[in-house]
């Protein structure tokens, strides 16, 4: 892997002039700030140590109106590089960019007093020793402080020596060869005539790879890489590092700085997070003290890796909860999608007077809606927070669904929390055993059936999406097959002590008696001759699924040895010539309403086509005796 390193500091304190006496590379690229000397958007360098280890530095502009685009620098980095002028002193950028390093949670690096051929030596101990009293209340406590001088060269090798062991401590330490996926947060993207899009930025998580798909987020499409170059070579696998991306797919329009390249499925565009608020460590340069924590509605502005966007921070019911570990929680709404994902540092800034509001970590990038809303308690946000700080992903996805209470994979594969789960459970088991109490001659209950009812109840419980009312459910009834609290029988579901009674000796007489008076050409009323001979709807139903009786309308249904015997008439008569209701009311000595439900039925089964002129045989007409071969 390549180290990151971010400078830091006040306007006009040396940063870029550092650089370009450690790496020989000018990080100020542009023009405009070649001739005013002074660093306005975030400038790049590299340097190979003795050893041969890569450093990749972002370098950041120091003006007050620009600390926007010094987060843009300061969000992808793995260390910071403080600098402070020996003539100067700290100052009130310096104050603010260690306000911001704090709040991103950097808290690798070293700090350099620079200029320090300008001043007597007395004046770089005392600034020496300023800077280490800043750093105290803050994560970068007790990293180095060196002198050196940018125009002498003196010092300069006790600041790489530094960087070195630096180098060597993030190469050691946790994560830094760690299972991970693919992930780059764009701080510049140009067209390259010929090549088409180009982006840069700090590669995490894994190598990449020519050829590779990755998400852009946001955005949303899948896009190829197209060739990768690192420090302007071309590689086929770049390393964790800064990296540019030459990338098919996607347009220059399409890709704006702040949107992620990635591969990692928790990277989601996200219009609310969840987070947990740090409160600040850095005094403030003579402001007025921030209230802790921000008040509900409190506007701010979020930097997140390198993108910002403005947020209003909710405070109010459940996301107020504090943490066990003393940080606050809050919901961010952002005025337009980011991309984010469960671990992300970020900071909040104040619109006006601009200062660091709080640094955080999202807790969820997605946070749940509606009814799973209820289950935000702060016993689940710590836990979750909990997993969040770990990194472990198994960890994250359990806390995530106790915080949801359901959830779905990439997969379509639905998850419920444990308690959910039994709830559901319990639920189900009831509504089955309901059913045998009031269908005690049914086989079980259908299928579809269950499937409503343990929709109504999670919903009860839990936010389901509007295409995960099957999913969930059908988890509920799978376990509870797997196990053996449910047995399933075709499209019917039972207990495993439940068996239907030997049939009703009464009901099979009416049974016998409606399929009797159901046999003529022109039957009656289904309803009411089931009525006047005592057979009840499960008993019309179970003549149907024996195939006794045939039901073409909701009140009209045949026997089905006398609709076998109308259906071939209707056959045989269209063989000659085109059958037409008329002609067919006729031969059966029927009404229309009974001939036109007899010849739509067989329309709709393929046996008869209807043209112009009538019915005629259709594509799934059987053959008449003796006409088989003859066309």
């Amino acid at each position: 892997m390549t180290v990151v390193v971010g400078t830091a500091g006040h306007v006009d304190h040396g940063k870029t002039s550092l650089l370009r006496a450690l790496t020989g590379i000018d990080a100020d690229r542009l023009p405009e700030e070649q001739r005013r000397g002074m660093t306005i958007d975030v400038g790049y360098a590299h340097l190979a140590l003795a050893d041969g280890t890569p450093l990749d530095f972002v370098d950041v502009p120091g003006h007050d109106r620009l600390v926007g685009n010094m987060l843009v620098g300061a969000g992808e980095i793995d260390a910071a590089l403080l600098v402070v002028a020996a003539d100067d002193g700290p100052r009130a950028q310096t104050l603010e960019h260690l306000a911001l390093l704090d709040g991103l949670g950097i808290a690798l690096g070293l700090a350099v007093v620079t200029k320090a051929d300008l001043v007597p030596p007395e004046r770089v101990a005392e600034v020496t020793g300023l800077v280490a009293a800043l750093l105290k209340p803050t994560g970068l406590a007790g990293v180095p402080v060196l002198a050196a001088s940018s125009a002498t060269g003196a010092g300069l090798d006790r600041v790489r020596d530094a960087l070195g062991e630096l180098a060597t401590r993030i190469a050691m330490g946790p994560g830094a060869a760690g299972p991970g996926r693919a992930r780059l947060a764009v701080d510049r993207a140009f067209a390259v005539r010929g090549r088409g899009l180009v982006v840069t930025g700090s590669l995490r998580g894994a190598m990449l790879t020519s050829g590779e798909q990755l998400r852009l987020v946001p955005d949303g499409r899948t896009v190829r890489v197209r060739e990768l170059q690192v420090h302007g070579g071309r590689v086929e696998t770049a390393p964790l590092g800064r990296t540019a991306i030459n990338v098919a797919g996607a347009e220059l329009a399409d890709v704006v700085r702040g949107a992620v390249l990635t591969a990692d499925p928790d990277v989601l565009a996200a219009d609310r997070v969840l987070v947990a608020l740090d409160r600040p460590r850095v005094a403030e340069t003579g402001r007025r003290p921030l209230t802790w924590p921000p008040h509900d509605g409190a506007r701010a502005r979020l930097h997140l890796g390198t993108d910002d966007v403005d947020a209003l921070i909710g405070r109010a019911g459940r996301d107020a909860t504090e943490l066990e570990d003393g940080r606050a929680v809050a919901m961010l709404r952002l005025a337009r999608p980011v991309a984010a994902a469960p671990g992300d540092r970020f900071v909040l800034r104040r619109p006006s007077p601009g200062s660091v509001l709080a640094g955080g970590v999202v807790l969820e990038p997605r946070p749940a809606r509606g009814v799973s809303r209820r289950r935000q308690t702060p016993e689940r946000l710590s836990a979750l927070a909990a997993a969040v700080g770990t990194g472990e992903q198994a960890s994250m996805a359990d806390a995530r669904l106790d915080l949801q209470g359901a959830s779905a994979g990439p997969d379509r594969a639905w998850r419920l929390a444990p308690d959910v789960l039994a709830a559901a459970d319990v639920a189900g088991m009831a509504s089955v055993t309901a059913w045998h109490a009031d269908h005690p001659t049914d086989a079980g209950m259908p299928l579809p059936a269950l499937r409503t009812g343990l929709s109504r109840a999670l919903r009860r419980a839990v936010t389901l999406t509007a295409d995960s009312g099957p999913g969930a459910p059908d988890l509920v009834i799978a376990l509870a097959i797997e196990r053996g609290s449910l047995i399933r029988e075709g499209d019917r579901l039972r207990r495993p002590g439940h068996r239907p009674p030997g049939p009703d000796p009464a009901l099979l007489a009416a049974m016998d008696r409606l399929e009797a008076a159901l046999a003529g050409n022109a039957p009656p009323p289904l309803a009411a001759t089931a009525a006047r001979v005592g057979c009840s709807p499960d008993g019309i139903r179970d003549l149907e699924k024996a195939g006794r009786i045939v039901v073409l309308e909701a009140d009209l249904a045949w026997s089905a040895a006398g609709y076998r015997e109308l259906a071939a008439r209707a056959l045989v008569m269209a063989h000659r010539v085109p059958l037409t209701p008329a002609a067919y009311r006729d031969a059966t000595g029927t009404s229309r309403r009974y001939s036109l439900a007899i010849l739509e039925d067989l329309g709709r089964r393929g046996i008869l086509r209807r043209t112009g002129a009538g019915h005629v045989p259709g594509p799934k007409a059987p053959p008449l005796p003796g006409r088989a071969g003859h066309g």
